[in-house]
């Protein structure tokens, strides 16, 4: 190569750098910060069943049902169940009206020896628990006692589940 092209390679080399670092000088950064937050709140949201006792015949019958229950993860509550909606119903003696005359009277617990009548408040007769997210499941025991004279018919009521958190 002759010194004359070798000139002009080490020009045009130099010149490429020269562009490089006057493009790469203009070029600047700053870098700052984004605040992000989020609030959850507390919910929760309460779905029944049907309990269904069967046909009764003077003798005691025992039966359960499930309410579901689901909260924010963390979340405590209170699940309370009123008297229904029966004529003379009280937390201890509820009563399903018939389909001709009379009541049935019923009673709703909270553990399975049904021992411990369930009401509806709170703090008192009330089941408690805390949220995981997901649905959890609490087991209602009811008990129609032996010994009841009523007229042949349906009977039912309709308890009103409170879910407080």
């Amino acid at each position: 190569m002759s010194n004359a092209n070798r000139n002009r390679l080490i020009t045009k080399l130099f010149s490429a750098i020269c562009l490089c670092v006057s493009a790469s000088s203009f070029a600047a950064t700053s870098t700052g910060s984004l605040s992000v937050s989020a609030t959850v709140l507390s919910a929760c949201s309460v779905t029944g069943a049907s309990l269904a006792f069967g046909a009764y015949a003077s003798s005691q019958i025992d039966n359960s049902a499930a309410v579901s229950i689901t909260c924010t993860n963390g979340t405590s509550y209170n699940v309370g169940l009123d008297a229904g909606g029966g004529s003379g119903a009280t937390m201890a003696a509820r009563k399903m009206t018939g389909s001709v005359s009379g009541t049935l009277t019923y009673s709703l617990y909270k553990d399975a020896g049904r021992s411990t009548v369930w009401g509806n408040t709170v703090g008192s007769d009330t089941a408690i628990g805390t949220g995981t997210g997901s649905a959890q499941s609490i087991s209602v025991y009811g008990r129609v006692p032996s010994g009841q004279s009523v007229a042949a018919g349906v009977y039912s009521d309709t308890v009103t589940v409170t879910l407080t958190y």
